[in-house]
């Protein structure tokens, strides 16, 4: 049985969703919050949720908040965020902060069960509407003249900056990149921003989508 926090701040939504859950037979809602910091008092009872799924738009601490904290305070806790929005760039945020899953509200019965028992084996998992959507903006005549360079363009990038750059590629935080590649957080986060600079991009969404188009990344 995967044990779950739901948090969300609106009564009917929070209701819906838990029955939803309750329905697969394979999901035990242990308890519920309004928002980040109820659910920062249920851990400090000594809750331990296998899986938080948490409203990213809430109070006092919205989903982005909570990802944040859980990464570096409860990091077996594993994050699922949910979202009126299906906007990329907040979905590449909410993965570098350590969330596991995005899904939009909308979502279907078969696709959230199966989000919550993909992540809670070690997965991550974009909901399909947002996936076609990053697929889209990937293969759009507007991005590519956005992020057109020229073709004979020299980075100069490090063997150590290319194998950052798939790692970022892949889905991976800055703390889960600096386990596998023996580096500090920090370190991660310099050649992040190194290739950022290098790519002249605003952001992580940016440099994947380049990267994608240029054929750097698997």
């Amino acid at each position: 049985m995967i044990k779950v926090i739901l948090v969300e701040d609106h009564l009917v939504v929070r209701n819906g969703i838990r029955l939803l859950l309750d329905t697969s037979g394979e999901v035990e809602i242990i308890s519920e919050a309004k928002d980040g910091s109820e659910l920062m008092d249920l851990l400090n009872k000594g809750l331990q949720p296998d899986l938080v799924i948490s409203d990213i738009n809430m109070p006092l601490m919205d989903g982005l908040e909570v990802t944040s904290y859980l990464s570096a305070n409860y990091p077996t806790i594993k994050v699922i965020l949910l979202s009126m929005l299906n906007t990329v760039n907040q979905v590449i945020d909410a993965f570098d902060r350590g969330a596991k899953g995005y899904l939009v509200k909308n979502v279907g019965y078969n696709e959230l069960i199966f989000a919550v028992k993909h992540v809670a084996s070690g997965g991550r998992y974009v909901c399909e509407e947002l996936t076609m959507l990053m697929l889209n903006i990937l293969s759009s005549s507007s991005t590519t003249s956005v992020l057109k360079k020229e073709t004979d363009l020299e980075l100069d990038l490090s063997e150590r900056e290319i194998e950052v750059l798939q790692l970022i590629s892949e889905g991976y935080t800055n703390m889960e990149i600096a386990d596998k590649l023996f580096l500090s957080k920090r370190t991660v986060e310099g050649h992040r921003q190194s290739l950022i600079n290098k790519v002249k991009v605003k952001n992580s969404a940016e440099l994947i989508k380049f990267a994608v188009q240029h054929h750097m990344v698997n």
